[in-house]
């Protein structure tokens, strides 16, 4: 196993870059996860490892064991080697390099049912993980990122997903494609949104249903209004006049398992 001590080594540096350029994670087809849970929940959901970084002084080699058994290249690293990969605080002293499959809507599954989380344009990783989190507590089957402007793997957006960005169905495309496979698979599409809508929970989420969620600086654009089959709002009570994303979703994705439950 090699030792990594020096902060000019080039693995340390190609680490550092894939963390902060989605075009490089898009070209190579890899990600970097940080975190024993995250890593095990990525291989369990079958992404595989290609690099595995840690550092003895925090986190104790027998404790990784399988992991590194598992990678085809394992480093041990000192905690100022280590400190320049990581990216978060409270580290666990674990990073790897995993790769990534192709995910495509061909591959999302197709039941009677079946919940499908949608979003336009979402550009906050920490959105994008906790709205993957929820999806996956909620039991929705897939998650499609419309013109994402953010990357599925962000460091931030894997963070915040404690792992979920793997164990959910996570595909990335244009609002174009997604509509034409919602339409093809016979969804209901709803979206959230204040204008012309029924309260939520006056409308039924048992059929194979499609909840489409905008930014929350501009909304839905008018190609998600306009091919809506119900418009739905989250009443509010206070002075505000809507809620965080992620909220959002997590309250419409628990109304639907709600019903769902109530129809079994």
């Amino acid at each position: 196993m090699e030792r990594i001590e020096s902060l000019q080594n080039q693995r340390l540096k190609d680490v550092v870059a894939l963390s902060a350029k989605s075009s490089l994670r898009r070209s190579q087809g890899l990600c970097v996860v940080e975190g024993r849970r995250e890593v095990e929940r990525a291989l369990a959901a079958g992404f595989t490892l290609d690099q595995l970084y840690f550092c003895p002084d925090i986190i104790q080699q027998e404790d990784i064991k399988s992991l590194i058994e598992a990678a085809p290249k394992a480093f041990s690293l000192s905690k100022a080697a280590y400190a320049k990969i990581a990216y978060r605080e409270g580290t666990e002293g674990l990073v790897a390099v995993m790769n990534t499959p192709v995910r495509s809507l061909e591959n999302l599954p197709k039941k009677a049912g079946s919940l499908v989380i949608v979003l336009e344009s979402v550009e906050k990783p920490g959105n994008l993980g906790a709205i993957l989190r929820s999806a996956d507590a909620s039991g929705a089957d897939a998650v499609i990122v419309c013109d994402p402007l953010t990357d599925i793997y962000n460091p931030n957006a894997v963070r915040a997903s404690c792992g979920a960005v793997f164990t959910v169905n996570v595909v990335a495309c244009t609002s174009q494609e997604a509509y034409e496979w919602l339409s093809a698979n016979d969804f209901k599409i709803i979206t959230a949104q204040l204008q012309d809508s029924k309260v939520y929970y006056d409308v039924d989420f048992t059929p194979s249903t499609a909840l489409v969620f905008g930014t929350e600086a501009t909304g839905l654009t008018g190609f998600w209004r306009e091919k809506a089959d119900a418009h739905i709002m989250i009443p509010m009570m206070g002075k505000m006049d809507s809620l965080n994303v992620a909220t959002s979703v997590a309250i419409l994705s628990y109304e639907a398992l709600r019903q769902k439950n109530l129809k079994r």
